[in-house]
Order: C-alpha cells, then structure tokens, then sequence
C-alpha cells in the first residue's frame, strides 16, 4: 500500500544493500524513494495498521473456549465472549480487520 511507505526521511531503516534497483527493492516488499541524498531509499515499510473486532454474525464464530466457559476466562484467552443465541460458541476469536 501506498501509505505504509510515507515514511519520514530520518525514520526510515534500511532494506535491502547499497546499489540496489527500484524494481529489486520492490519486489523484496519494500519501500524505493530516490528523491531524496543520503538517506536509506530502499527502506521498510510502515507496519500495517490492524484491528480486532468480534464477528456479528454469529454463526461466522470460532470456538475459543469450551462449554460452560467464564465470560472472565475467555477475556484471559484474548477472546470475544457473548452469552447470546443459543447453539453457537459464546467464546469465539477475534477477526482482525485492516484500518
């Protein structure tokens, strides 16, 4: 993505060897911006931004907990918990979404 590679001159870190061509650069996963001396021009990208939402539709859930489960457990698991409807896990896995 574009965006992940607006990366200020000073932040950036270095990817990939001095002389390297744009088309190189590129196809490692990394950013290439010649425009500016001195600085790194083939560098990493911006790490992408990622959220964890809970799944609306319930029959889309993953188990993550067992019968029974403590909606208390299941936040120590790292997962979503909805006592709600009848028939499907209500401790299931986060979806992760990009912003």
């Amino acid at each position: 993505a574009k965006c992940q590679c607006k990366v200020v001159p000073r932040e950036r870190t270095n990817c990939g060897y001095p002389g390297i061509s744009a088309a190189e650069c590129k196809k490692i996963g990394c950013c290439f911006n010649a425009s500016i001396p001195s600085v790194p021009w083939c560098y990493n990208p911006k790490p992408k931004k990622v959220k964890k939402i809970c799944p609306n539709d319930p029959y889309a859930r993953i188990n993550c907990g067992h019968p029974g489960i403590k909606p208390k457990e299941c936040a120590r698991k790292g997962c979503c918990f909805r006592a709600h409807p009848a028939g499907v896990p209500w401790c299931f896995y986060h979806r992760v979404t990009e912003e």
